[in-house]
C-alpha cells in the first residue's frame, strides 16, 4: 500500500491530484490523508483526518509513504522504518507562507530520501524507490529524532 499524507494545517491539492491520477495507473492500493484539501480523489481511498492510533496503523501497513516535507509526517514514517518520497509544499503555489519545507527536504535528500520538487516527477520517483532506503539510527521516539535533526542543523 502507498500511504500519502499531507498533514493537517492546509490542503495540498497539487500532491493529492497527482497521486489520484497515479492511483489510476498503479496496481497497488493507495490511501490518502488529504486534510482540508478541496479536491476529492476518485481513484483511491481517502480520509481527511483520523486519530493518532489509526494514523500509526496506516504508516505500519504502508510499503511506501509519500508526504509533504513536514516534520511530523517525516518522523512518523521514519519511526515505522518506511521508505519515503517527499513533496515539499511550495510558497509559489500558496501551499505555505514561506519555503521552510525546502530546507528539511534538502537535508533529507542529502541523506538519500527522494524529493520531488516538480510534481510531474512524482510518478518516476515512485517507480525508482531505492531497494535499500536509508536508515536513520537512534532512538525511535519522534522527540528524539527531531532533537537529532535540530542538533545537526545547528552545527
Amino acid at each position: 500500500m502507498i500511504f500519502v499524507t499531507v498533514g493537517g494545517m492546509r490542503g495540498f491539492e497539487r500532491l493529492v491530484r497527482e497521486m489520484d491520477r497515479i492511483a489510476r495507473e498503479v496496481d497497488e492500493r493507495v490511501v490518502m490523508q488529504i486534510g482540508p484539501t478541496d479536491y476529492l480523489p476518485g481513484n483511491c481511498e481517502y480520509f481527511r483526518f483520523m486519530s493518532r492510533d489509526n494514523m500509526r496503523n496506516q504508516y505500519a501497513e504502508a510499503r511506501l509513504v509519500v508526504c509533504h516535507a513536514g516534520t511530523g509526517s517525516i518522523l512518523a514514517a521514519l519511526e515505522h522504518a518506511r521508505p519515503l518520497v517527499l513533496v515539499p509544499r511550495l510558497r509559489e503555489y500558496g501551499e505555505v507562507i514561506d519555503d521552510h519545507q525546502l530546507e528539511l527536504a534538502a537535508e533529507m535528500e542529502r541523506r538519500g530520501v527522494p524529493v520531488v520538487y516538480d510534481i510531474a516527477n512524482l510518478e518516476p520517483a515512485l517507480r525508482n524507490i531505492p531497494a535499500n532506503p536509508p536508515e536513520f539510527r537512534g532512538d525511535t521516539t519522534l522527540v528524539d529524532r527531531l532533537t537529532e535533526y535540530l542538533d545537526h542543523i545547528q552545527k
